[in-house]
């Protein structure tokens, strides 16, 4: 059975909110999730010209994920391997504060298992019932200074998850540190683990 520690959506159990800034009390599980907007760069990538930068710019537009920001990242000096890696990561963040659980179940391995920070494991189908039933509800995701490393079909995306959310009663607002890893399928980047530091 694949192990995931939770780095994204997974840590928020009760244990990070007692270490977490500006816990409130539970909060209306309809309130409309804060936009938070996100910067396309105007400079330009290495190694490409105009014409490829704004095609390359124009395939990765990141203000496609209203609930994700990019905090401190330095998209002039990705490749464009490393953006689409990035790319992938915030439309799953996205994915996240949408608890689309029907897409996540695309993205997310059948046999994998999720351990929150409290130790806490839950299996994949456990931890998405706690998103459709409202126990779990992201509202954004920071990805702050994110660093993409890309080695032929393999990719990780090491960052700081400014995670704001509703976890099982809690409301506030949590950084944690971790790494998310992406394999390359059929031209595709699919996540298939995270874990934590």
């Amino acid at each position: 059975m694949r192990r995931i520690p939770v780095l994204l959506a997974l840590a928020l159990a009760l244990a990070c909110f007692a270490g977490c800034a500006g816990a409130e009390p539970p909060a209306d599980s309809t309130e409309p999730p804060q936009t938070l907007l996100v910067e396309t760069p105007s400079a330009g990538l290495p190694n490409v010209t105009q014409k490829e930068q704004t095609e390359i710019m124009t395939q990765y537009d990141f203000s496609d994920f209203p609930n994700v920001e990019l905090i401190n990242a330095d998209l002039d000096g990705m490749s464009d391997e490393q953006l689409a890696v990035l790319h992938a990561q915030a439309r799953y963040c996205q994915i996240m504060t949408d608890a689309d659980t029907d897409t996540l179940r695309e993205l997310v391995p059948e046999d994998a298992t999720f351990t929150h920070m409290s130790g806490r494991q839950q299996t994949r189908e456990e931890y998405f019932a706690d998103i459709e039933n409202g126990n779990l509800r992201y509202f954004t995701v920071g990805i702050d200074s994110p660093t993409v490393k890309v080695n032929g079909d393999t990719a990780s995306v090491t960052f700081t998850s400014v995670l704001n959310a509703n976890a099982y009663g809690a409301r506030g607002t949590c950084r944690m540190s971790g790494t998310h890893h992406w394999e390359k399928r059929d031209g595709e980047w699919v996540a298939f683990g995270n874990s934590n530091r």
